[in-house]
């Protein structure tokens, strides 16, 4: 399973991050944006997919992934747009196409509308975006996390577990989903995955949410049917609030919708994109 390794890095504000590009430095770049629990890992497949015809840079958000974790680190959504703000200008990226997913959502729209980042089109699939927002294994996790950091390792590891895993519905590969379980391992991961949630404040949706009706891009919300963990009634919400916002929602994913019906996403996107 290692055959997703990010090789480059950039030092942000919010500590080291791993990336990499793919496909032909000439053609129209796309930029990929992962939620959390997860990491580029998640875009593996569609990010080769989009690498024939696009220029595709990946990351790992400070405190996922491949990239730094740390104590004290800011890992909030504030933090993340500020950091998406700063590799876009590190890539030399005036107006990419954006796709982003789950908590990607929150930071690509922060950077658009509280930063000044500019994109020449924005693929939304199941974002974090409007309130109310946060499963109660969520809610109740931020607000005990320091009680969860002790937990026994095999404990966690079988909390992470189960957790990753109700973000399907078909259910994951065993080896897909050990390699997004993996950077949550070990005393450094455990601090990390509560460190992550701990700082998931809503204020940070809230601060854009009643602006989404001055984006003036193309957009797309693209949404798993069977999401148990944001359900569809969103996709439609946001794709109101959005001027001219196209919405696709794909029977049979859950809000993994990269793992679960990797295909049918990926020709949605490319049909937007280009």
């Amino acid at each position: 399973m290692r055959d997703w390794e990010l090789s480059k890095t950039f030092d942000s504000t919010s500590g080291e991050v791993r990336w990499d590009r793919l496909g032909d430095p000439s053609a129209p770049s796309v930029v990929l944006l992962h939620g959390t629990p997860f990491s580029s890992y998640v875009w593996r497949s569609i990010a080769r997919a989009f690498a024939v015809h696009h220029q595709v840079f990946v990351w790992d958000m400070p405190g996922y992934g491949a990239s730094a974790k740390f104590e004290g680190q800011d890992v909030s959504l504030a933090a993340q747009g500020r950091v998406f703000t700063e590799l876009l200008d590190h890539w030399g990226l005036s107006e990419p196409l954006v796709v982003a997913h789950d908590f990607g959502g929150a930071v690509s729209l922060r950077a658009h509308l509280l930063h000044g980042a500019r994109y020449r089109r924005l693929a939304l699939v199941d974002p974090v975006a409007l309130a109310p927002w946060g499963s109660p294994f969520f809610r109740l996790v931020g607000e005990h996390f320091k009680v969860f950091e002790q937990l026994p390792p095999n404990l966690h590891h079988a909390l992470v577990r189960e957790y990753i895993s109700s973000a399907s519905s078909p259910g994951l590969q065993p080896a897909v989903l050990d390699r997004l379980v993996e950077p949550w391992l070990g005393d450094h991961g455990q601090r990390a995955f509560y460190r992550q949630i701990a700082q998931a404040d809503q204020r940070f949706t809230d601060e854009i949410q009643g602006d989404y009706g001055s984006i003036a891009l193309p957009v797309l919300v693209c949404w798993g049917e069977d999401d148990r963990w944001i359900p569809v009634a969103r996709a439609h919400e946001l794709a109101g609030r959005i001027p001219a916002a196209e919405l696709r929602v794909l029977p049979g994913a859950g809000h993994l919708v990269q793992e679960d019906t990797p295909a049918e996403l990926t020709a949605a996107l490319l049909s937007f994109l280009t």
